[in-house]
């Protein structure tokens, strides 16, 4: 559905972002901005800021930001065209008579009917469990001690032991077999039609907003698979969903619990611990890890004690570490899942076993440990080169010192020597030839240090962005110095121009610029950041009127080098060169 920009932009300026947000959010004044608990995660101290200004959002928490109508968007869960017809009704703007085109309206309409039927089946299956054929499902439920209310909260169910009874209830209902066999509840073949789930007990799959999108299913008896998962369809995508986030999003925690199963979650809920979520029967991915970091800046990874437990956690860590998530690991032994550590010692019990969850990097290093035999000399060296090895993935000297300390001290090593080792091994890898299996290695460091040169480079320009938009006066500071030009990241660039483009016609709008990207979520987010870098540098005294000058000076002088790397010809490459000098001795001044 497609309505003009300038409707858009109308229906957005009609609707002040603070009256709006103040309808959802409790909003206090501080300085130019409004702050308040972000609705999108959990947090105990506000950090999501609303600027009448920019007429924008922004979570520093969890980097949730926009403009009025994707704030609907989001906190509704509404669509563009929804969301754009409530604010138009709240400020009076009739919108144009929009038609959806065929294709459009045809895959809302099967999405909303795939919907429709996972409704009937869980209603279904929840109907089973309590009827005299459903006695072994709902026996077996008690034998795990889930009270009635945990079993009625989660819409937990039973699959009867006949092949086709859930597919003759949805005929029954005038669903065709064309649309039956995209929900992945029935198989057909040529001898005939069958229910996926049978003889097994049933758990719903919700989305953050409730709506049954699957189900999981644990095989009574001796049967194989032991679990079954609902096939991927429409509205059902496993490695972007979570099993729990429904309930756990809402809690007031500032971490999440991240384990294994279905029974984890349901065990660790009934106990309290509304905060739990688990894959749904896939290795953990960086979709789940980008899910999770709406919602908090925390995990603690609760993974069965077992080997296959340990694998996953590891697994885990560094797809968790990419997104910016702190990771910790539970201690559960001697017990093999939450599930039974809880049966066994109480929720007292594993309260405390969270508040002792271990760091993520010294779990690493203890699983480490298990590959060494310590009594042996030669093995115990390899051990302690090993870990030094990997505290090198610190590239922050402070943060790798900090490290360096609780290695030394959970490992019983002298803290001096352990560093001199790091150190040691730092400076082989800085300069000396390596042998060909520490290849990797390198390579692997040297990327590293590449990306957090880009990150450097690319956090400066969203800094001077940031700036730009904060105050308009200091385009005249730079004014022949920086242009868009000097953006080379092409997202960054696309948005630079239409900053520069306009301040020029005296319409500067940051709030209007974010409904260009409306329609690619990814790009929505890091552009609303664009507009949000963290200002430490407010321009109120001559460090951060110095900081800023340092920005401009590093913006430019990466456009330069960007542009020596590629120039055409000798005389292209000495202007640049000329440009680079005159750049060293440039001075921007704000005052």
């Amino acid at each position: 559905m497609y309505y003009p920009e300038e409707i858009v932009e109308e229906v957005r300026t009609r609707n002040d972002i603070v009256d709006v947000i103040s309808g959802y959010v409790k909003l206090q004044k501080k300085g130019s901005n409004y702050f308040g608990l972000c609705p999108f995660h959990n947090e105990k101290s506000p950090s999501f800021s609303v600027s009448p200004q920019k007429q924008m959002y922004y979570c520093f928490g969890c980097g949730a930001g926009g403009n009025v109508i994707t704030f609907v968007m989001e906190y509704e869960n509404y669509t563009f065209p929804e969301a754009l017809k409530v604010l138009a009704d709240r400020a009076g703007v009739k919108l144009p008579e929009v038609e959806y085109s065929r294709e459009e309206r045809a895959k809302a309409d099967k999405r909303s009917t795939l919907l429709e039927i996972n409704k009937l089946a869980a209603n279904y299956f929840y109907y089973q469990l309590h009827q005299p054929q459903g006695r072994i499902g709902y026996d077996y439920f008690k034998g795990r001690e889930l009270s009635d209310e945990t079993i009625r909260r989660f819409g937990l169910g039973f699959a009867n032991k006949t092949s086709s009874d859930l597919y003759q209830y949805l005929r029954s209902k005038d669903y065709g077999d064309e649309i039956l066999k995209e929900t992945g509840l029935v198989t057909m073949e040529e001898r005939g039609t069958y229910d996926k789930f049978w003889n097994r007990v049933i758990f719903p799959i919700m989305d953050v907003n409730n709506r049954v999108i699957g189900f999981g299913g644990r095989v009574m008896g001796d049967g194989t698979p032991k679990y079954l998962n609902s096939p991927e369809t429409m509205i059902f995508d496993k490695s972007r969903n979570l099993y729990g986030l429904n309930y756990a999003r809402t809690s007031r925690e500032n971490y999440i619990l991240a384990c294994e199963g279905y029974m984890d979650v349901i065990a660790m809920h009934q106990a309290g611990f509304t905060n739990a979520v688990a894959s749904l029967g896939t290795a953990f991915t960086s979709q789940h890890a980008s899910l999770l970091k709406r919602y908090t800046d925390t995990v603690i990874l609760t993974y069965d004690s077992d080997g296959a437990g340990v694998k996953a956690a590891l697994r885990a860590i560094p797809i968790l570490k990419e997104v910016g998530i702190s990771t910790r690991v539970l201690n559960l032994k001697p017990y093999k899942d939450p599930d039974e550590f809880i049966k066994n010692l109480g929720p007292e019990a594993f309260k405390e076993r969270i508040s002792q969850a271990q760091n993520s990097f010294l779990f690493e290093i203890d699983v480490m440990k298990r590959d060494y035999d310590l009594n042996d000399p030669e093995q115990k060296t390899r051990f302690h080169n090993a870990a030094a090895r990997k505290l090198l993935e610190f590239s922050e000297p402070m943060e790798r010192d900090n490290y360096i300390r609780a290695v030394a001290q959970a490992q019983f090593l002298p803290y001096e020597d352990l560093k001199r080792l790091v150190n040691h091994l730092g400076n082989q890898l800085g300069g000396r030839p390596l042998p060909a299996e520490r290849e990797p290695e390198y390579k692997e460091r040297e990327a590293r240090k590449k990306k957090e040169k880009d990150d450097g480079i690319k956090r400066s320009q969203r800094l001077l962005l940031t700036w730009l938009i904060e105050k308009p006066e200091l385009f005249d500071k730079i004014k022949g110095v920086v242009g868009p030009e000097d953006f080379k990241e092409p997202l960054y660039h696309q948005v630079a121009q239409m900053v520069f483009a306009g301040h020029e016609a005296g319409n500067l709008n940051p709030a209007g610029i974010l409904n260009h990207f409306i329609n690619d979520e990814e790009q929505y987010k890091e552009v609303a950041a664009l507009f949000n870098a963290d200002l430490k540098e407010s321009l109120n005294n001559e460090e951060q009127k110095k900081a800023f000058a340092e920005t401009v000076f590093r913006v430019r002088r990466h456009s330069l080098d960007e542009a020596s790397r590629t120039a055409a010809d000798i005389s292209q490459l000495q202007a640049i060169i000329r440009e680079q000098a005159a750049l060293k001795t440039m001075k921007i001044t704000i005052d």
